[in-house]
């Protein structure tokens, strides 16, 4: 591979600043969108295909022996014709990259032969031979799987700086997966009358990956199943060097039961707790010098210029029209020792004193007090700074809504609960192979602040957005001489970070 071209990329970046930043003199007699006459032909000799970017997905799990390790370990086909194992996941997951929504898309790849060339492929499995495959995972097929992608991110975590293994704090959380099929298998009433499954995920909050994912039947309490999925994914933290675990999830999974075993093993917790009525009563009876007031940052800070606020719209019509508003006007925090009645050992109770301001119209009626509720064995944070830690853990609802509405792997594709947990597992590796790229960013100790805010920034992206960034980038395809040559045919801002990573594999 030739050296990154690092004037090609700053040419890029100066010809789209010098356009961009034309000054506007005066006002333009036509619009923008000038463009007439407009022709199509079909180029006779030009190989190309729009996600370019692939290429580097390939590269990545190349670099990570993770079509070798699937092969060896996961035995389902009787014979190889002529896919194996590894070709059908690497497929369910490649289709996800490449935009496709469900399995049907995968007969736009199938039928696209510059693609094909792309990935050094005669053909691909199509969408009838994918369900198929996703038929044929028993539960310890699919465990089996999750272990085989769990030993592959080590090898990516191990690439990692030292300090990046200063903690690691596991979300957990349950969401449903509707579908309006009355056959599918497993499918059942949830508790808010949907009718599907309901899926379990264990994220890692630093990278954003998918660690765990146990599908379930749509009637199964949200903390099924939890306990003995977040003592995997602390074994797993454990073996990769984490010094410190930190576990966090909402108030269905405060497991009681296990707080003590964690607490026994140095793993800090912090889980939501319901406001039952004996927690309510220690709230009440705190006297007030234990309680401080939470003030909260404020969320955003305008750059610019003030300008006028526009009218709250909403509001308005809330109170011409008589309806209730609840407004927060206060916040206040104690903390305060506490023994669940499963559990032999004394945690952290940090209670937050909620003042909700309740109006009808124009009038102002009374001023309600609602508690919330934290159980924590963290004993050095302030309750104020545990607060802000418990709340971060709704970003795990981004990642969830990522694997929904993004990479579409909480879906129920297939024809019973098995298959479809496989399908999810196998598309969900798409969110992953998007974090070990951009974990892949190599950082320079010349520009180490620069490199690890980029690798933040790919963490961070929408998977919708990483695909239009790094995967939609139109190449030409050449092969000869020994050689797949991707060729870019247009430029991006983040072309010059994909660049330096795909150099960092090939070595």
């Amino acid at each position: 591979m030739k050296p990154i071209p690092h004037r090609h990329h700053a040419a890029g970046k100066r010809k789209i600043r010098q356009r961009l930043d034309r000054p506007v003199t005066a006002p333009s007699p036509e619009p923008v969108f000038t463009a007439a006459n407009i022709h199509y032909e079909v180029a006779g000799k030009t190989r190309a295909i729009a996600p370019g970017g692939i290429g580097s997905m390939q590269l990545l799990v190349r670099k990570l022996g993770l079509a070798e390790a699937i092969d060896e370990r996961l035995h389902l086909l009787k014979y190889h014709l002529p896919y194996h194992e590894s070709d059908h996941v690497l497929n369910l997951a490649y289709n996800a990259l490449c935009h496709g929504t469900c399995l049907d898309d995968i007969e736009l790849r199938r039928n696209d032969i510059v693609f094909l060339d792309a990935l050094g492929a005669d053909r691909i499995p199509d969408p009838t031979t994918a369900g198929d495959f996703c038929r044929r995972f028993t539960p310890d097929d699919v465990e089996t799987l999750q272990d085989i992608f769990d030993q592959t991110r080590v090898k990516v975590w191990k690439q990692q700086p030292a300090d990046f293994f200063d903690e690691a704090v596991l979300d957990v959380d349950g969401t449903l997966v509707a579908t309006g099929a009355g056959g599918k298998q497993g499918v059942d009433i949830a508790y808010d009358g949907t009718w599907g499954y309901h899926p379990l995920i264990i994220t890692l909050a630093n990278t954003g990956e998918v660690l765990s994912l146990v599908n379930r039947s749509g009637n199964r309490p949200s903390h099924e199943g939890a306990a003995e999925q977040i003592d995997l994914a602390i074994l797993l933290c454990r073996d990769a060097g984490f010094r410190r675990i930190y576990v966090r999830g909402d108030t269905d999974f405060t497991q009681t039961k296990q707080l003590d075993a964690w607490d026994a093993e140095d793993v800090t917790f912090l889980f939501g707790i319901d406001a039952m009525p004996n927690l309510k009563a220690i709230a009440e009876d705190r006297p007030a010098t234990d309680w401080s007031e939470l003030r909260r940052q404020p969320q955003y800070t305008a750059k610019g210029k003030p300008r006028k606020r526009p009218e709250k719209v909403k509001d308005r019509i809330v109170r011409e029209r008589g309806f209730k508003t609840l407004t927060r006007v206060r916040e206040d925090v104690a903390a305060v020792e506490y023994r669940p009645t499963a559990c032999q050992r004394t945690y952290r109770l940090i209670i937050v004193r909620q003042t909700i301001q309740v109006e009808e119209g124009q009038a102002r009626l009374f001023d309600e007090i609602r508690y919330r509720f934290y159980l924590t064995n963290d004993r050095k944070a302030a309750p104020r700074a545990l607060v802000f830690k418990a709340n971060d853990r709704c970003d795990q609802e981004n990642v969830i809504a990522q694997l929904k509405g993004g990479v579409h792997a909480l879906r129920a594709a297939v024809d019973n609960l098995v298959s479809n947990w496989a399908y999810m597992v196998m598309t969900a590796l798409a969110w992953n192979l998007k974090a070990w790229f951009a974990l892949s960013v190599p950082e320079h100790p010349r520009h180490k602040e620069v490199h690890r805010e980029q690798k933040r920034g790919l963490l961070r992206m929408e998977f919708k957005r990483f695909v239009n960034t790094i995967i939609l980038m139109p190449c030409q395809i050449i092969r000869g001489g020994h050689r797949l040559l991707y060729r870019l045919l247009s430029w991006n801002e983040w072309q010059g970070v994909f660049l330096r990573v795909v150099h960092a594999l090939r070595c």
